[in-house]
């Protein structure tokens, strides 16, 4: 059954606001997924959806799991929202609950965000992630929230199940992208467990987290440094060529 809501002041659509404005997902760990991708990524990944709230004017939809649906005004959707232009549904999604051991399984890949503060690179790093077979990642303090509409949105779905944690697991040899290393990426050895450490735009990999890893380069021509979502996807991509062979 479809509810129509017509008031603003609805706890549903006050949680729905709060959470497009950047809230943290607490620990209900409630997100908001916007458009129908996320959604369709999140029933293929199995994941609980809680609520779902559809434009005025979107189409009918059939039922997803145990999930409550409602119907809003267009006017009211489009408030709703994080972006200008909304897609026609909006949901609220309860990610996994993930351990650092969950990031163990196998030979560990992990990806270490240090400090990413633009959402749209940390999906993008994500979904990267992902692709090149990363066992998990983790958002290091001063890391944007994964929880970030923006964030999940770049992810394309890759935040719903990328076991993601706020500590590095131990065990693993860690390396850290900085342009002014001295050893190649190409002479890296990511056989064993490891994480690759991104830094934050413009700053870098922090001090003491750089100190405690092995520093690569990715070698440019006529240009500096990468963009860290970039640099992340050559350095994922390097491991699983070598994992690969």
């Amino acid at each position: 059954m479809i509810e129509t809501l017509i008031s603003d002041k609805n706890p549903l659509l006050k949680e729905v606001r709060r959470l497009a404005a950047g809230g943290a997902s607490g620990e209900d760990r409630l997100v908001l997924a916007e458009g129908p991708r996320l959604l369709d990524e999140a029933v293929r990944s199995g994941i609980a959806i809680h609520a779902v709230i559809l434009a005025e004017s979107a189409p009918e939809i059939a039922a997803v799991g145990t999930a409550r649906i409602v119907r809003v005004l267009d006017g009211l959707f489009n408030k709703l929202a994080s972006t200008e232009s909304p897609q026609w549904v909006l949901s609220l999604i309860r990610l996994p609950e993930w351990t650092p051991e969950d990031l163990l399984r196998g030979t560990p890949l992990v990806v270490v965000l240090d400090g990413i503060q633009d959402p749209g690179n940390a999906g993008a790093i994500l979904r990267t992630a992902e692709a090149f077979g990363a066992s998990g990642a983790v958002f290091l303090k001063g890391t944007v929230s994964p929880s970030n509409p923006k964030c999940l949105r770049a992810s394309a779905g890759s935040a719903f199940r990328l076991p993601i944690v706020n500590e590095i697991p131990a065990g693993l040899s860690l390396y850290a992208a900085d342009p002014r290393a001295k050893l190649s990426v190409a002479e890296a050895r990511f056989e064993s467990p490891c994480g690759i450490v991104i830094g934050g735009e413009g700053r870098g990999v922090r001090p003491e987290l750089a100190a405690r890893a092995t520093r690569l380069k990715i070698p440019t021509v006529q240009v500096e440094s990468l963009n860290a979502a970039v640099a992340a996807g050559i350095l994922l991509y390097e491991a699983r060529r070598q994992r690969s062979s």
